[in-house]
């Protein structure tokens, strides 16, 4: 359809440009610059714009709905960025599922297809919150809603094809957003996105972590992981006193022993999550004999005690509210640590929200998302690392997909990426989002194996840091 509206406006382009062909007089329009057009969207407004050689970037923000269902029920200023090449170039929409980055960057689909970059900060994250906030309208179909909204006030401007991408919980938002408005986009390129489909059955995980990686490095990580728990005492001591001087408090969680437990616990999978299996070295070999400051240390620097303090959770209430009402959240076991040490388990994403927010599960909503998937994907490409957690439950496709992919980057972990696939894979996921975009050459149509990024790589907007997070969040 896009391209059929492209060729009739082409048509009367050109039957405008003939009647006056002879009016040598005549004043030339003068082309209006990008702010402007920009500008000129309603609910659009400018925050900033900041410059980068070959491309114009603005950060903007866009009044949308709290409610799509009832729009007259209030607006908010929901954060957008525009990395603008060219209109003649093909527009990827990427959204990380979380904050908006006021710098500009580009995403490995936008290399690929040396194209446009919108990016969208996940509604409800701050500042794109509504005030005063009504959590319940915090949901995918709410979120997909959003990005609908912003394709259709800028596609009149960017008129060629557009993929939407994102990484992690990004991933799961460009599916999401597949699934509710197929219509929208012409490829969807999602990494690292997990699938809990069944909330409650979280067997995967344990059968990823006894195989992962090497048994030494496994022994290592679980030997940290257990002394932890082993030398609960002092080392909460060590936690009382960092805590009290940085002014952390634990109200949502409960307790700064509930905190104390909840860091340890993802240690291994923030291990996993972010680093490599050539990265075991910086572990301790002999936890029992390891001083209190290396196992403080070592979890420290791989989960974070300042993240279960009311501080460090703050930031992510969205995502643990979306988690314990829709997304659903990791449970895995410890079969290296004896009972008597773990007090709490894993905890549920209830214990990280405020109690003052209503929570209320709907079991329904990534079976419903799964099942679309497997009946309906097209031009969809799944990229997983071989060595995260999350990958644990991927994606999967069924007899409905058309044109669409799952891949597996061998020994990547949460940054996965389609540069990290092996020679044959890289290729072809290459060349099917190049086709996607309308920018694939006939060479590379009729030779996938040619296919490679049309952007050169810049260091700077390229950059595919794999941010230290907390490890249970995608």
């Amino acid at each position: 359809m896009r391209k059929a509206l492209r060729w009739l406006l082409a048509l009367v382009v050109l039957i405008g440009t003939v009647s006056t062909a002879g009016a040598a007089t005549a004043a030339e329009p003068k082309a209006v610059d990008i702010k402007d057009r920009l500008l000129s969207i309603p609910g659009m407004s400018l925050i900033e714009e900041k410059p980068y050689t070959g491309y114009r970037f603005f950060v903007l923000n866009y009044t949308q709905p709290v409610d799509h269902r009832r729009p007259y029920k209030g607006t908010f200023q929901q954060r957008i960025t525009v990395l603008h090449k060219d209109v003649s170039r093909p527009t990827v929409f990427y959204t990380g599922g979380y904050s908006v980055s006021t710098n500009p960057s580009r995403r490995e689909p936008t290399q690929i297809v040396d194209g446009n970059q919108v990016s969208m900060e996940y509604r409800y994250f701050t500042p794109s919150r509504p005030e005063p906030a009504d959590w319940s309208k915090l949901d995918i179909w709410q979120a997909a809603s959003d990005q609908h909204r912003i394709f259709k006030a800028l596609e009149p401007i960017y008129s060629e094809n557009w993929i939407s991408t994102g990484g992690s919980k990004g991933g799961m938002t460009a599916t999401y957003y597949e699934r509710f408005y197929p219509r929208d986009m012409d490829g969807v390129v999602a990494y690292v996105a997990p699938n809990d489909v069944v909330n409650r059955e979280d067997s995967a995980y344990d059968r990823f972590f006894a195989r992962v990686g090497t048994e030494e490095c496994r022994d290592r990580l679980n030997g940290v992981q257990r002394e932890a728990l082993v030398r609960r005492a002092p080392l909460k001591e060590k936690y009382e006193a960092y805590a009290a001087g940085n002014g952390y408090t634990f109200d949502t969680i409960g307790s700064l022993d509930r905190a104390y437990e909840a860091v340890v616990l993802d240690y291994v999978w923030g291990f996993w999550q972010y680093s490599t299996v050539k990265d075991c070295a910086d572990i301790p070999a002999d936890a029992k004999n390891a001083t209190d400051d290396e196992i403080w240390n070592s979890v420290d620097s791989i989960s974070g005690f300042s993240f279960y303090t009311d501080q460090g959770l703050a930031p992510y209430t969205p995502y643990y509210y979306q988690a314990g009402t829709q997304l659903g959240a990791p449970t895995i076991h410890f079969p290296h640590i004896e009972k008597k040490y773990i007090r709490y388990g894993y905890q549920p994403p209830r214990n990280f929200v405020p109690r003052d927010i209503d929570m209320r599960f709907q079991p329904w909503a990534m079976r419903d998302v799964d099942n679309w998937v497997k009946r309906n994907a097209r031009h969809m490409l799944f990229v997983y690392g071989e060595n995260d957690p999350w990958g644990a439950e991927p994606f999967r496709l069924g007899h409905g997909a058309r044109d669409s992919y799952v891949m597996t980057a061998p020994g990547m972990n949460h940054g996965a990426n389609v540069a990290g696939l092996v020679p044959e894979e890289k290729a072809l996921a290459t060349a099917r989002i190049l086709d996607w975009a309308g920018v694939a050459s006939e060479k590379v149509q009729v030779n996938p194996s040619a296919a490679e990024p049309l952007a050169t790589f810049d260091a700077k907007l390229d950059k595919r840091d794999v941010q230290r997070e907390p490890a249970l969040r995608p």
